[in-house]
């Protein structure tokens, strides 16, 4: 097995040559894993196919939803997992990307993968991997993991699985299975290199998961809904197209809408967006009903999304009495929705000038992504610290801090007697959150945005959560974050 060595000088004990990768340790496993991020991202699914057949094909074994879409994947998957679980189905789910650590891309009942299973399953998948290179070409870092993710689910026997796509729909790993609901949540622009550069070649990409015999679910509108329509009907799939819920109040710890039979719900997520994604998260639960897959009752579906928890997501944290709002915003859409949702916080939150504390990745729409948070009227007159997370990717602290002067002049261009925001750069995210936090800083709330590399390095340090410990240290590797 070709493992990457770990050098001397970098602190690390040298992989052992004559090691087993079945018998791989945690830290081995990863690093093992994490160097596949070298081949990058080649979408096709010729070599997770063969991993699947090298294993006894384990998606086999379980049925569920798979989730495509541009924003708000993560958070119906949440919904749905919620509800499941409290409705007693053991589900397997895959959350995706990690905040602190790669485990949390594995969890069953929202419980991650402990590091001996990983490591083990990791091992028996690697070895594979040489096998299936030599034919199909080297398996890159997200095909292992979904792999490794199947192998897991059905070992462990679960009721059934939810599973979100990595990187469109057509040609993303995960399409090696199919659950028989397939879900697209929404499409708008993003990795517009790989997927298209209109929303109606995107949907394409992402409708491409339903297939023959599913019950298809989406919350897309305009363009994007008459292409995710046109695949259904040439699949002979019902499709059911919801709109957003009605929503009948928000405060500082989520929502209140109206779901149909199940009238006045309340939805422990953040944002008056959640509105569109309860609906799809319901309509998804129909829908595996209706294919046979999993029963979920009223007062399950209550219960589920009232203890829902998504992580690093519009989550509200008090650290040493200071609020601190987390949310990754790393694409234009998301980076609106977060605008909006500050916005309707403003008013349960601490008073007092806010701190923005801020990353981008270097290859993400740093333009509309600023010039939509720029927008929030309770950014108007914040700190604003810009940070670059470890990995390379970032722009840098000082460039970033550029870009929002000039973000933030062309939101107020012509207002007058407006407040100016102050901006400086920090490039440790851990000095630039101490700074966000000193006690001269003042009372009003922290919001901790941009990138979701950034919300993971805060919520290591700000959160001490015994089921998402931090990784141990890796050499820096140039892998993709999917």
């Amino acid at each position: 097995m070709r493992l990457l060595r770990r050098r001397a000088d970098e602190g690390l004990r040298p992989a052992d040559p004559n090691r087993s990768s079945a018998a791989l340790g945690y830290s081995d496993a990863l690093m093992a894993l994490e160097s596949r991020g070298r081949f990058g991202i080649h979408l096709g699914l010729s070599r997770t196919r063969a991993l699947l057949a090298g294993l006894g094909h384990p998606e086999r074994s379980f049925r569920g939803a798979l989730i495509a879409g541009t924003n708000g994947k993560g958070s119906v998957l949440a919904l749905v997992g919620s509800a499941l679980q409290a409705a007693g189905h053991r589900t397997g789910e895959t959350p995706k990307p990690h905040l602190v650590t790669y485990r949390e891309r594995l969890q069953i009942d929202g419980v991650p993968v402990d590091p001996e299973t990983f490591a083990r399953l990791a091992g028996e998948v690697l070895t594979l991997a040489d096998r299936v290179a030599a034919r199909h070409g080297e398996p890159t870092e997200f095909e292992l993991l979904t792999a490794i993710t199947f192998r897991w689910f059905a070992e462990a026997g679960v009721d059934l699985a939810v599973v979100e796509v990595g990187l469109g729909g057509r040609l993303d790993a995960t399409h090696a299975w199919d659950g028989g609901v397939a879900v697209v949540t929404n499409v708008s622009l993003d990795h517009t290199d790989r997927l298209g550069g209109t929303v109606e070649a995107i949907a394409r990409e992402k409708a491409a998961i339903i297939m023959r015999g599913d019950l298809a679910v989406t919350g897309a509108t305009g363009g994007a809904l008459d292409v995710i329509e046109r695949r259904s009907r040439r699949v002979a799939a019902p499709l059911t197209v919801t709109p957003p819920a009605p929503l009948l109040g928000l405060d500082r710890d989520g929502i209140d809408v109206e779901l149909g039979r199940l009238g006045r719900v309340r939805v422990a997520l953040r944002g008056r967006h959640q509105a569109a994604n309860a609906a799809v998260a319901d309509a998804t639960l129909d829908a595996l009903e209706a294919a046979g897959i999993a029963r979920v009752g009223d007062e399950a579906r209550r219960a589920g999304y009232a203890a829902v928890r998504w992580p690093g997501r519009l989550e509200l944290l008090d650290v040493a009495g200071r609020e601190v709002l987390l949310d990754g915003a790393h694409n234009p859409a998301g980076a609106a929705t977060l605008a909006e949702a500050l916005d309707d916080l403003a008013p349960f939150l601490a008073p007092g000038r806010p701190t923005l504390v801020l990353a981008i990745m270097a290859d993400k729409d740093v333009d509309g992504v600023l010039g939509a948070l720029a927008g929030a009227a309770l950014l108007r007159d914040a700190r604003v610290i810009c940070t670059a997370p470890s990995g390379g990717r970032a722009l840098p602290p000082e460039q970033l801090a550029a870009c929002w002067t000039a973000a933030a002049a062309a939101v107020q261009r012509g207002v007058a007697a407006r407040p100016v925001a102050t901006v400086e750069a920090i490039s440790d995210p851990r000095a630039a959150l101490d700074a966000a936090l000193e006690s001269g800083s003042g009372s009003g709330p922290v919001i901790v945005a941009g990138s979701l590399y950034l919300v993971g390095a805060a919520r290591a340090i700000l959160v001490a959560d015994p089921l998402l410990m931090p990784d141990p240290p890796l050499p820096a590797l140039e892998a993709p974050f999917r």
